[in-house]
């Protein structure tokens, strides 16, 4: 604590009480070079930090909120959880550093995808069609040729795989709409009969 008096920057404290309503902690502090005392409060910092919302609307950020978005995505996938704790350690260290005590969620999502993507592709994909809301599903083959573009294509086919079969339970068990040939580099054309 910086000494008010000379703005020397060690002293010791000398009494402490807490206050009656036990919200804070008052402390008598003395300067170790000009040997004056002051007086400072010690109080829970109880200003949230907030995510805004793409509407608008501020929340409360919820590390376990996005914990359990996580381990949704990485559901049945051998990913560590000390590496999903290690994103979520991310994203709060990421709202806590925000000057204005938030981050606008669109920020949060991109900085938990990119993790992901380096982390698991299928998980990625999983997280990214619900973050993203994909309105149809050519945005959703958008964002999985992407994928199939960077040098893991075999984990894309797999995120391709689920999202078919994730796709299929959405819309009452039927087949999926989704033409997996245009994504198998390895098929060949079909022979013509002349």
């Amino acid at each position: 604590m910086r000494c008010p008096f000379c703005n020397f920057e060690q002293d010791k404290v000398v009494d402490s009480r807490e206050s009656k309503e036990g919200e804070s902690i008052r402390r008598r502090r003395e300067c170790l070079r000009c040997e004056k005392r002051f007086t400072t409060y010690e109080r829970i910092d109880e200003i949230p930090y907030m995510v805004v919302k793409k509407d608008g609307r501020r929340e409360k950020f919820e590390r376990q909120k996005v914990l359990s978005g996580l381990l949704r995505a990485c559901e049945k996938r051998p990913v560590p959880i000390g590496q999903l704790e290690q994103i979520v350690n991310d994203a709060e260290s990421f709202v806590v550093d925000s000057a204005e005590r938030e981050r606008r969620t669109a920020e949060l999502g991109e900085l938990i995808m990119n993790r992901l993507r380096n982390l698991d592709k299928v998980a990625y994909v999983r997280f990214a069609s619900v973050y993203l809301d994909f309105k149809d599903v050519h945005e959703f083959m958008s964002e999985l040729q992407d994928l199939l573009r960077t040098k893991d294509a075999n984990a894309a086919k797999a995120a391709l795989a689920a999202a078919q079969k994730a796709a299929a339970q959405k819309s009452g068990g039927g087949k999926s709409s989704v033409d997996k040939s245009s994504f198998d580099k390895t098929r060949k054309p079909a022979k013509s009969g002349h």
